[in-house]
This record gives structure tokens, C-alpha cells and sequence, in this order.
């Protein structure tokens, strides 16, 4: 109801935009109320409730059409979130994808302003910038998709547009810098990473450049969301992730969401963003200070981080908790380019320090991670190729990665694990997707 007073302008404007000119606005108003009615039953919830809004449809006076857009909206009310948030969507399959599942521009712009809306109502600080610069690309790409190519604004446009804001904001650059700086960003980096993080890490490159370090990192709080970022640049290195979640698992840290870029001139430039653990900003940051140093003397070689991990959480020590059983889909429809696996099982500390040094023995090359939490159910989504960088269709290949997966899950069998990982990525985001608080 905000959104359409336009009392939301500037929180979000695609949404402002779109609402006034959707044609089934009661149809929106039914699902948001509905969407969730099925909670709680053993079926899923959103195949339940759309059966639930067939039956009430025609009760609350909505003619056939609404009906069916009504029961669409709330079996599939999960899917945009979990499309920005678990898929990589520089990927031309992931939009195409969803674009299939959506299938009109209508339905599209009832989901986005839908999804707005469950995302805000799970609770304070579940809405951030990476959130909605996910789902506004997701948005603007799929639009592309359903229009035939023809968006109010192509995409290479809007990638111009970006950088011309964030050029304005750099007036100490001269021209050739930032085209120089502009030219080793890849076109998904403007378009996902929110302007405030794209002058942040312009700056924090820069000033590491002119240092001459390879390898740098910085923190900051943010008081009004209750986080810490971590930003890493550094060369690219075949087991990144595992050391910057292993050294965010041996601190005790948990990480909410993560943005991990390749430049094009082969660094990576990841901003973690992990939940606070202390009121105090002097000891949050000195507890951020800890884990970049350990970052950084991992990457050049200087200390082991699976054996920080091992002295702060061994394994004897994990105290029994709920039953979650780990499962593990291995997709090769899914990307163009790469093999998509989707592993769910108990949530514990070192969880994703665990998996991603699994992937890394087994020579596998993660491109892109997202991670979701639903309680104690975590879902980890990576995106691999094999060394050769080609997607791995291997039977026999799928199996030793079956088995790897699953033995870590095992480890944990006899006595569990409790509470967050101590290690969370997203391209995505860990704090709860819309509506499963």
C-alpha cells in the first residue's frame, strides 16, 4: 500500500515505477494476503496455498482470470528471491529460466512488488541494498527477455549510466584512471554491486594500487543494519572462498551476505558482510581487524586456515541439535557454462569452510557461491567447472563429488552441529529469504 501512495520513492523506485501501471492490482492485494496461508502443513506451502486460493478466489468475488493469477502469484512467491539470491544471474540460462516460469511482463511486475513486500514484512534489517540491486537486475533482465530485447533501458546503456554516475563522484580521477579502472569490471559487477559499495571499492583498490599491495583488505560497521564489511582484493586463487570462510569460522563470524567479483585482469574483489557480535564498535572492529589479518596471511601463505578452523571448532565438540537430511542435486541445465550444485542440510559452524574445501580438493573451480538459510536448514548453491573450466558430466565424476559432499555431512552425524556456520556467502544473501521466518 505504500509503494502505491508513493511513499517509497526513494527506497524503491523500479517498484514506484511499475505499480501504477499493473493491471491487476486486486489480484496483488488477494496474494499478498494469501501467500502464505498453507504454513505450517507438511505439503509444500506454496503449491498448498495456491490450491487454498483457487478455492477462495471465487468466494472473495474475483472473476476466473484474478483466480488464476491470485493461486500463480502464491505458488510462486518464493521464486524471485530465490533467483536473485541462489543463481547467478550474469548466466543467460538463469534468465531465460525464469523468464519461461513467469512468462508475461504483467506477472512480472506483480512478483517484484510482491516479493518487496515479503522480504520487508520478515522483520527489521532483512531489506538491504545488495537485496534490491539483485532483484532490480533480475528484473531488468528478465524485462529484456519478455520484451523481445526491448527494455526501457538496454543493458549496455544502463552499465554506461552507472559508470558516469560513479565517474562524477571521482573528480580527483582522471579520465584515462577510471576508463582504465571501468575496463576491468566485467558488466555484471555494475549492474549488481550498489553505488555506494562501487565508490568504496574504487577508492580501496586504488589506494591499495598505490601502496603496491596484491593483497588488501578493509573493514567497516554499519550501526543502522548491525553488520561488519570485509572487503578482499586480492589475485585470484583456486581456494579464495575456503580461506575467507575458514578465517570467518575460526573468528566465530557469520556471514549474512557476500559479493565475490573476478576482475578482468585476474583479481578478485569479495565483500563479506557479517552479523555483529559485539556492541562495542572498538571490539567489532578489532574482532574484523583479526579475521583480515588472517585473511591476508592465508593468501600469502604464512599460517594453515583449516587449522584455525580445526582449534575452534572441533568436531567432538558440536552438541546435538535438530536432524536435517543433507542432500545434494547436481544440475547441468541450469547454466550455460557451468555445473550448478544445490546442497542443503544442517546448518553448523564451518559449514561452508567444510564444503568449499571439499570442492577445492577435488579440483573444481567454484565461480560463484550464493547461500540461504531457513532456520537450521542451510542451502548452499556453487557454481563449478572442472580445471579445464568445462561443466562436469561425468558420472562417475558426479559420484566422487556425491560422496565428498555427504562426508561432510556424516562427520556430523553422531552428535550434529548447532546454530550459524560462522560462514555464510551469497552472492546471495543468509538472513531469512522472503517469508521463511
Amino acid at each position: 500500500a505504500k509503494i502505491e501512495a508513493g511513499e517509497l520513492e526513494d527506497e524503491h523506485p523500479l517498484a514506484h515505477r511499475i505499480v501504477g501501471t499493473i493491471q491487476n492490482r486486486r489480484a496483488l492485494y488477494v496474494a499478498m494476503f494469501l501467500h502464505d496461508i498453507a504454513k505450517g502443513r507438511k505439503d509444500d506451502h506454496s503449491i498448498a496455498g495456491a490450491a487454498v486460493a483457487r478455492k477462495l478466489g471465487p468466494r472473495f468475488g474475483l472473476d476466473a482470470a484474478e483466480t488464476s493469477t491470485v493461486a500463480w502469484l502464491v505458488e510462486h512467491h518464493l521464486l524471485m528471491s530465490m533467483t536473485a539470491q541462489s543463481r547467478d544471474l550474469s548466466d543467460p540460462k538463469t534468465i531465460e529460466t525464469f523468464a519461461g516460469v513467469v512468462q508475461s511482463l504483467e506477472r512480472l511486475k506483480l512478483l517484484l512488488i510482491l516479493t518487496i513486500a515479503d522480504i520487508k514484512a520478515v522483520g527489521p534489517g532483512t531489506w538491504t541494498a545488495w537485496k534490491a540491486t539483485l532483484l532490480r537486475t533480475l528484473y531488468y533482465e528478465t524485462e529484456m527477455v519478455l520484451s523481445g530485447g526491448r527494455s526501457e533501458i538496454p543493458r549496455t546503456d544502463r552499465v554506461r549510466l552507472i559508470q558516469m554516475r560513479l565517474r562524477e563522484q571521482l573528480a580527483d580521477w582522471t579520465a584515462e584512471e577510471f576508463d582504465a579502472y571501468a575496463g576491468r569490471h566485467y558488466p555484471h559487477y555494475w549492474l549488481k554491486v550498489d553505488a555506494g559499495r562501487q565508490l568504496k571499492n574504487a577508492r580501496f583498490i586504488r589506494t591499495a594500487a598505490e601502496a603496491g599491495h596484491t593483497v588488501a583488505t578493509t573493514y567497516e560497521t554499519d550501526l543502522s543494519r548491525g553488520v561488519t564489511e570485509l572487503c578482499v582484493y586480492s589475485p585470484d586463487h583456486p581456494r579464495l572462498l575456503a580461506i575467507l570462510t575458514g578465517a570467518c569460522a575460526a573468528s566465530g563470524g557469520n556471514i549474512v551476505d557476500a559479493q565475490i567479483f573476478t576482475t578482468a585482469d585476474g583479481f578478485v574483489l569479495d565483500t563479506i558482510t557479517l552479523s555483529r557480535a559485539f556492541e562495542r564498535d572498538e571490539d567489532e572492529l578489532r574482532r574484523a581487524g583479526r579475521i583480515a589479518t588472517a585473511i591476508e596471511r592465508a593468501l600469502k601463505g604464512e599460517i594453515r586456515i583449516a587449522d584455525l578452523v580445526a582449534d575452534k571448532h572441533p568436531v567432538k565438540d558440536r552438541p546435538r541439535t535438530f536432524q536435517v537430511a543433507p542432500d545434494l542435486s547436481i544440475d547441468n541445465a541450469l547454466s550455460a557454462r557451468e555445473t550448478v550444485l544445490e546442497i542443503s542440510g544442517l546448518d553448523r559452524p564451518g559449514l561452508l569452510f567444510d564444503l568449499t574445501s571439499a570442492l577445492g580438493r577435488l579440483n573444481l573451480n567454484i565461480t560463484s557461491a550464493h547461500v540461504a538459510t531457513f532456520g537450521e536448514r542451510a542451502v548452499d548453491v556453487f557454481y563449478v567447472t572442472d580445471l579445464t573450466g568445462t561443466k562436469v558430466t561425468q558420472p562417475d565424476r558426479q559420484a566422487t563429488i556425491r560422496r565428498a559432499v555427504m562426508a561432510v555431512f556424516e562427520a556430523d552425524a553422531p552428535r550434529g552441529g548447532q546454530g550459524r556456520r560462522g560462514t555464510r556467502e551469497a552472492a546471495g544473501a543468509a538472513a531469512p529469504v522472503a517469508g521463511e521466518a
